[in-house]
């Protein structure tokens, strides 16, 4: 962060003694008064798949998330927060290094090498003063690597020592809040910290009906179901039983607010809570589609932001985090060892400046390259897009490929539950299926959807001849501005992505070794064995 210097004359009226006591004097006290204010602490609580509409705050009247809620109310609401890239480990590493997915080498992939040359916001806090360190998931899954011969600890240091009873199955035994315990008594009470909260929740599987049997809710309070899925019993317990993770995750962060309260700590701690991509359900997670990259976003910091309460209705990246905690820590990202940042600190808003919304990018990209694995040759389905006001452009980059997985593989790119299984059996019994054919079938080369009353993004406009102008247009923008950013796929040489191996090497060439009878469909882990079909599929 850079300030301007300020300068003080001195006169050159040395006549009495006491007038110079008086300059000295006067000088010392405005030294003090001039003095940088301690840079902030900073918690940030991240959620494992959760769309933007699923928190309380958020309009939403079947999940309860009192500590999220507290955090908008007494902060910043951002209601047009877009991930880059709607998959774990993608979408975490642009939020580490400030720079889109197409910027990152093997991190553009799922479950990569992480490369040595991209430092990250918490390493560069680290090596400035920083006490760091996280709980549960950091960034994952894949490979950080090494760096200068020691393993690289990407979001600093792992506290998941203390352990709970969960409340269902499923659910992490990591006391996350009880963690963020034991990360504050290792520091220095003058250190400035930075605690990556990464809940492992509301992250598939699931304990069928504990929405209801745990969580106390009725199949009757869900409303709003996408429209790519039918509203029955089975659809409305799934989404309950991913309201209570939800609440699982908000509850621990409801202990860290009131941890930070106790220590005299919250005034002075920049808290954003969001999440790293969609909801784990089909058409969501992993795709790159409003329900996918569009998330929940809160900050509060009771000593930094001015007008609290209010709610910002801009599109903002994810890549904007990083040089938010880094100008707010007083910290240079060259300096921190980090490539240059694509991003845009988010501070303006802190402060409540007109430059924010006068200097704030009016469109976001996003796209991705190979997820999990599970086509021939371990290819992805590769994708662009960008929002612009209410419209939604996605570039299809290779249409023959399957975009949710290879059906015979289990449909890998989207996790095993109750609706998956649903849609795979509807088509499987009727000949065909609505729902499966936008959940799993191919897709043209363009898509474009009126996000303001098309959400679900169910009807294309893209070959709308009313539309045709606009299309062209914005296409012609999106490559533009992904040229600019050296992206490899938009140069022509997509096959870059393709051909980074998977970190996983037990699990690397998973289609041929399936097709050849050397894994099964209990190999995967997180699908059904149901979900692959028995028979290749045009």
């Amino acid at each position: 962060m850079k300030f301007k210097s300020s300068f003080i004359k001195k006169k050159n009226d040395h006549s009495t003694t006491a007038f110079a006591l008086l300059v000295i004097f006067l000088l010392v006290g405005s030294c003090k008064k001039s003095k940088d204010p301690a840079p902030p602490n900073i918690l940030f609580a991240i959620a494992d798949d959760v769309s933007y509409p699923h928190m309380g705050a958020n309009g939403c009247t079947w999940v309860n998330t009192p500590g999220y809620d507290r955090v908008a109310r007494e902060g910043l609401l951002f209601t047009r927060a877009y991930t880059p890239n709607a998959k774990c480990s993608p979408s975490r590493a642009c939020i580490l290094t400030g720079r889109n997915s197409w910027q990152l080498e093997e991190a553009a992939n799922h479950v990569p090498f992480f490369p040595e040359k991209f430092g990250t916001f918490m390493e560069a806090l680290q090596a400035n003063g920083y006490h760091t360190g996280h709980t549960a998931k950091g960034w994952a899954p894949g490979n950080a690597g090494l760096r200068q011969g020691k393993k690289r600890e990407l979001t600093g240091p792992a506290y998941n020592d203390i352990k709970l009873t969960p409340p269902t199955a499923h659910i992490s035994n990591i006391d996350y809040a009880a963690n963020f315990n034991a990360f504050l008594t290792e520091r220095d009470p003058d250190q400035p910290f930075c605690f990556w909260y990464g809940s492992l929740e509301p992250h598939r599987r699931y304990e069928y009906g504990t929405g209801v049997t745990v969580g106390g809710k009725s199949i009757d309070e869900v409303n709003n179901i996408m429209d790519y899925y039918p509203d029955n019993e089975t659809v409305r317990n799934d989404l309950l039983d991913y309201a209570l993770e939800i609440e699982h995750f908000d509850q621990h962060l409801q202990k860290m607010l009131a941890t930070l309260a106790d220590a005299g700590e919250l005034d002075n701690t920049l808290i954003v809570v969001t999440a790293d991509n969609g909801m784990p359900f089909p058409r969501a997670k992993g795709q790159t589609y409003e329900f996918s990259n569009h998330l929940p976003l809160a900050m509060m910091w009771p000593k930094g932001i001015v007008n609290p309460g209010r709610t910002i209705d801009d599109i903002v990246s994810f890549i904007d985090f990083a040089p938010t905690f880094l100008e707010a820590a007083g910290v240079d990202a060259l300096a921190g060892r980090m490539e240059p940042i694509t991003g845009q600190s988010l501070l303006p808003f802190i402060r409540n400046a007109e430059e924010a919304h006068e200097g704030n990018s009016p469109f976001v990209l996003m796209g991705k390259e190979r997820h999990d694995i599970g086509r021939p040759s371990d290819w992805g389905y590769p994708t662009r897009a960008v929002l612009q006001g209410n419209l939604l452009l996605i570039k299809n980059f290779e249409v023959d490929r399957w975009p949710a997985g290879n059906p015979e593989t289990g449909y890998l790119n989207t996790d095993g539950g109750p609706i998956k299984t649903w849609i795979l059996n509807d088509r499987r019994s009727n000949g065909k299926s609505t729902y499966w054919d936008l959940s799993f079938g191919k897709r043209p080369a363009i898509e474009l959807y009126k996000i303001d009353v098309d959400p679900s993004c169910v009807n294309n406009l893209a070959h709308d001849e009313n539309y045709a102008e606009l299309v062209a247009e914005v296409e012609e923008q999106l490559l533009r501005e992904l040229r600019k950013q050296g992206d490899p796929r938009a140069l022509g040489q997509g096959d870059l992505f393709d051909n980074y191996p998977y970190a996983n090497t037990g699990q690397s060439g998973f289609y041929e070794k399936f097709m050849q009878g050397d894994l099964d469909s209990t190999s995967a882990g997180w699908v059904n064995p149901s979900d692959f079909e028995r028979e290749v599929l045009d």
